[in-house]
């Protein structure tokens, strides 16, 4: 055993004798740390190195790099070589060896361990499980310096394998095995294997590691991490965990949690480490239910080569997880992109703040970085296409007066020249669906939706908004389903429980609803938008008491509304006339549907036609809630609301 203590330099005695040994050893086993990571430079790295070279000319099938663990340190993202991590690691915190560890070594060293032929490494070491040591007194290993850097070689006689080692990474956080693809598991694995049976062709791709040294280039590796979610997603055969459930997991914790939680067979986890003008992808593929190594690789590109690397990657997946690929994948997943490294730069910069705006000044920021993505590859149709979405969202949101025709004439003529310049791509539908949707034109709207859906089958934002859609236009049964599918692609997101809630809504199925808002507050706790619906659900299902307190944590606008109806409801009809005046004075006609709800719920039924008219004047996106909408129900047979309700041609 050497031990390297930081300071340790390679004269030529020591030099001479660490190469014999790495070359003559029967297992080498590096010793990684938090401490290893910090050093950029040390001897130990070339002895590393050493050990790597020596594997290049050993078979497939022959056990050598053991990789021990002595923290929290994980396989993804660390500064090793390639064939640490092709194979397991073994966890030990602090330095620990338990007796199941030992044997395990004595096994891979002992005469009679090699296996016979034609079987497996797996069969050779399912005998001999690690089991957690948490809780119990061990043997140290070796005490281990905190500025230490340690690297174990044991000279021994060599253990021979049949079959390529693919071992499950051993957590410190529960009881483990060391196993292959052939290895029978513990009973305690078998167990927890029993009671998960995720969909056999269904991942996550976990936010990749950022190696680029500078925190603000973590919008790069996000974005390329949902670009290559996005490059899966286009694999119909492939169910793929949206966004915002598998970026709930940006501490990377244990991947059997991760397939637990999001109900995937596979996780695709990495790293990204960006230069001036290329960029260093690791991948890594890891069955969440055995915890097996499927693939890794690491692709060395240039930055204008990043379609072709998100294409090589998702088909190496999609080998992995055994689907068949059906048509030219690398077509559907470049379809609309750039090979220009400074457009695509500013796009992810772009759609890090459109994808996670709450604020106007996120929306600006995304407008302005989507044109220059633009400026820099005027055939870059997905900048048009999310600059579509984002000055689209931003009239709605943000904008009063001219300004909100401005803003949705500049995203209609971007959605158009998207199509354009990629008939095909499924994002220039959905952003036309959307133009077309708040301009009352819901028949063209339901049919850019629906060849979105069909473009793009995989994408959970997508289907929630057609959901909501659909079902808001009359279309329950389709926009209910839409939405669940949405919310099994998302589980973790407020958003996509939100959305399911409104579908349900205009569904009129009102407790199945308010569940659906009750878990987008249990979420995010803290979402105004989430909240407001949560009152909304409790006024629908008649509990106005339970109304009240969802109400008063709502966004400002949303809080106005609700409040104005639970105080109605609720006896307080001063306090419900000073809410609405408060609207009234923040908002002016711009929430005309919304006052004529309030009044249709008073019973002051003139007064809500009156603002109805109002908003079919002013072309109000939101009278898309004339179909379904439940507060507008004590207005429905009337003669100038079913006059309204015929001038909006809902489609049948």
């Amino acid at each position: 055993m050497f031990l390297d203590q930081s300071e340790l330099r390679g004269g030529d005695l020591w030099d001479h004798r660490i190469r014999r040994e790495i070359h003559d050893c029967a297992l080498f086993m590096p010793l990684i740390s938090a401490n290893t990571a910090s050093r950029h430079e040390g001897y130990f790295r070339l002895e590393w190195d050493l050990a790597d070279q020596r594997t290049h000319m050993m078979a497939r099938n022959r056990v050598f790099i053991v990789p021990v663990c002595l923290d929290a340190t994980a396989e993804a993202g660390a500064d090793v070589p390639e064939s640490f991590q092709r194979v397991q690691w073994t966890h030990l915190p602090s330095g620990p060896t338990p007796p199941e560890f030992v044997a395990r070594i004595k096994r891979l060293l002992s005469p009679g361990s090699a296996s016979p032929a034609g079987s497996s490494a797996a069969a050779a070491l399912a005998s001999s499980p690690i089991a957690s040591t948490a809780g119990r007194p061990v043997a140290p290993l070796r005490r281990v310096l905190p500025v230490a850097v340690v690297v174990l070689v044991l000279t021994a006689l060599a253990y021979l394998l049949a079959d390529k080692l693919r071992s499950s990474r051993l957590r410190t956080t529960a009881p483990s095995a060391t196993s292959s693809e052939a290895t029978t598991p513990p009973a305690t694995a078998m167990a927890a294997a029993s009671a998960f049976n995720p969909p056999p062709h269904s991942i996550a791709v976990l936010p990749f590691v950022n190696l680029s040294g500078d925190k603000e280039q973590e919008y790069f590796s996000d974005g390329l991490t949902e670009e290559l979610l996005n490059s899966l997603a286009e694999i119909n055969e492939l169910q793929v965990a949206a966004r915002t459930s598998s970026f709930s997991f940006k501490e990377h914790p244990d991947i059997a949690t991760v397939g637990h939680k999001l109900n995937v067979a596979a996780v695709l986890e990495g790293s990204v480490r960006r230069s001036a003008n290329t960029v260093r992808v690791t991948a890594q593929l890891i069955n969440t239910v055995s915890g097996f190594h499927l693939w890794s690789k690491t692709y060395d590109r240039d930055l204008g080569d990043v379609l072709k690397l998100q294409t090589d990657i998702a088909t190496a997946v999609a080998n992995a997880l055994k689907v068949t690929l059906l048509g030219d994948l690398g077509a559907k997943i470049e379809l609309g992109g750039t090979r220009n490294p400074a457009a695509l730069d500013v796009y992810l910069r772009a759609s890090k703040a459109f994808l996670a705006y709450d604020r106007e000044a996120d929306l600006q920021a995304a407008v302005a970085d989507y044109s220059e993505a633009i400026r820099q590859d005027p055939g870059y149709a997905l900048a048009f296409a999310y600059r579509s979405l984002a000055l689209a969202d931003y009239a709605r949101n943000f904008s009063t007066g001219p300004a909100i025709h401005e803003r949705y004439e500049k995203a209609q003529r971007d959605a158009y020249k998207a199509l354009a310049l990629a008939p095909e791509l499924a994002e220039a539908h959905e952003a036309l669906a959307h133009i077309l949707r708040d301009s009352l034109e819901f028949g063209r709207a339901a049919e850019e939706f629906q060849r979105a859906a069909a473009l793009a089958p995989g994408n959970a934002r997508l289907l929630g908004d057609y959901g909501v859609f659909a079902a808001e236009t009359g279309q329950t049964e389709a926009g209910v389903a839409a939405a669940r599918h949405a919310l099994v692609l998302d589980p973790l997101s407020p958003d996509a429980h939100t959305l399911l809630g409104f579908a349900l809504m205009a569904a009129r199925r009102f407790p199945e609803a308010l569940k659906a808002f009750a878990h987008a507050t249990e979420l995010d706790p803290s979402s105004g938008f989430a909240n407001a619906w949560l009152s909304f659900g409790y006024l629908a299902t008649g509990d106005f008491q339970s109304a009240r307190a969802p109400c008063e944590r709502a966004d400002q606008s949303n809080k106005l509304i609700c409040l104005a109806l639970v105080y109605e409801k609720l006896g307080q009809h001063a306090d419900a006339r000073q809410t609405l005046s408060r609207l009234q004075a923040e908002s002016g006609d711009a929430s005309a549907v919304f006052y004529s709800m309030i009044y249709a719920q008073w019973g002051e039924t003139g007064r809500a036609l009156d603002w109805l008219e109002t908003a079919m004047r002013r072309r109000d996106p939101y009278l898309i809630r004339v179909r379904q909408g439940h507060f507008l129900d004590p207005l429905r047979k009337e003669p100038r609301f079913q006059a309204i309700e015929r001038e909006l041609k809902f489609p049948d």
